[in-house]
């Protein structure tokens, strides 16, 4: 291990918001059972957050963001990990209160820590990170809740973030009817390669007067956004059918009656990656390494440098990113 090593830091004081590269030593890291050499980590929108004084993200500085790691292990005083092993974090306090991904080295609890699945690189797993294993987990559910693909269409919001890029691709893996919603004309040939089998806009899925209950059109729905288009999908949902939530982009209010819920039968499925059971958490990462695993997972990808991380956090939060952005710490 390296005496000294960069990490990207967020510094703020009574007068002064500062964020940049800064060189930082092991000592400086906070306590934890495995220090990891990271090679990559990866860009969500509470990353973004991070990286503003008004955020509401970070709760006390410096801080390190970054909300995903994967990388290789260079101590441990866990059993359940040895030097050498190929491991990735997601979630838990990882890059909220605890220091994150944005750094060449970190230091985390072992009960964080999952072992590399057989099937993914450190890299696609960052192309996955939290907001792919957000999707997967979103498609998991809509499973068991017994959804299938002779049901009908099913529609992914937001469909060229982190979270619908990667739940469209999945969905097209598993032979689903998916219908994608978004708000970028420019974008759709994107999402036709990702699989999707249509594309509508943002305006049709959320029109300017919602009714609580309107004519049955989707199977099921995974929904990062929110808001009105949570009451708007709610009200054309099929008899007895979900929508898997894990976002709120288009805000926490959802202005629906209970209509959709007695009268349909419709259910809200809410989806959280943070304190997920790590049992779970083990089985979606090996359906994401194998069958659920997209033959267009390159094409989500874009890859910065720590140096460039900066303009990348600004685009997330101005919406401008597409699918995924990996961070190469190598």
């Amino acid at each position: 291990m390296n005496d000294t090593f960069k990490a990207f830091i967020v510094d703020k004081t009574e007068a002064l918001f500062t964020k940049g590269i800064q060189e930082i030593t092991l000592d400086k890291l906070p306590e934890g059972d495995v220090i990891i050499r990271v090679k990559y980590s990866s860009i969500n929108f509470k990353d973004g957050l991070a990286s503003i004084p008004n955020g509401r993200i970070v709760r006390s500085y410096p801080f390190i963001p970054g909300i995903d790691l994967s990388g290789i292990v260079v101590s441990s005083e866990s059993e359940k990990f040895k030097v050498g092993d190929s491991v990735l974090v997601t979630s838990y306090d990882l890059g909220m209160t605890h220091f994150g991904g944005f750094s060449e080295y970190a230091r985390v609890p072992a009960e964080w820590v999952v072992p590399l699945p057989r099937g993914l690189t450190l890299k696609e797993s960052m192309i996955f990170g939290t907001a792919g294993f957000t999707a997967a987990l979103s498609i998991q559910r809509l499973l068991e809740s017994g959804l299938t693909q002779k049901d009908g269409p099913v529609l992914v919001t937001g469909a060229t973030g982190g979270v619908g890029s990667i739940a469209v691709a999945i969905l097209a893996k598993l032979n689903f009817h998916v219908v994608a919603s978004t708000g970028k004309e420019s974008e759709h040939d994107f999402l036709r390669m990702l699989g999707a089998s249509e594309i509508i806009s943002r305006e049709d899925v959320t029109p300017n007067e919602v009714r609580p209950l309107d004519k049955e059109r989707w199977a099921g729905a995974i929904d990062p956004v929110g808001g009105n288009t949570l009451a708007s999908i709610l009200s054309h949902l099929k008899y007895g059918r979900s929508v898997a939530v894990s976002g709120l982009t288009g805000g926490n209010q959802v202005n629906t009656t209970v209509f959709p819920f007695i009268l349909r039968g419709v259910n809200i499925l809410g989806i959280d990656s943070v304190l997920c059971p790590m049992d779970t958490r083990v089985k979606i990462w090996e359906k994401i390494a194998s069958d659920w695993k997209p033959e267009s997972l390159l094409e989500i990808v874009q890859e910065v440098s720590l140096e460039g991380l900066e303009g990348e956090l600004d685009k997330i939060l101005k919406g401008k990113l597409r699918g995924r952005t990996v961070v190469n710490l190598n």
